[in-house]
């Protein structure tokens, strides 16, 4: 089997209270952080979830590492150290093969 790494954001019960313009600053950041993770092949894809279960459910990141490397690699994120979000790791396994990231050659 092959294994993924899925890393949930998530928005704790108790955020900080942030302004609007701290909050925004945070998202460019954020967006930066994981087009660097890309760039860096450490990443497959990356992004927010549209139907969710609840409010606390923000998106999800496929990283191209273990389980414990992922998470130290996200808990880089300015969004998760200015406790703005939170991370949950799977490790997702599928058929050998089923999956490629990046664009076709």
């Amino acid at each position: 089997m092959d294994a993924h790494t899925l890393v949930l954001l998530m928005r704790p019960a108790a955020p900080p209270q942030l302004d609007e313009d701290a909050v925004d600053a945070l998202q460019e950041q954020h967006l930066a952080f994981l087009q660097a993770r890309r760039d860096q092949g450490v990443m497959a894809a990356a992004g927010p979830f549209r139907d969710r279960p609840d409010e606390r459910w923000r998106g999800m990141c496929i990283y191209l590492a273990d389980r414990e490397r992922a998470l130290e690699l996200a808990s880089e994120d300015p969004m998760v150290r200015a406790g703005w979000l939170e991370l949950q790791a799977l490790t997702w396994l599928t058929r050998p093969g089923e999956l490629s990231y990046g664009p076709e050659a």
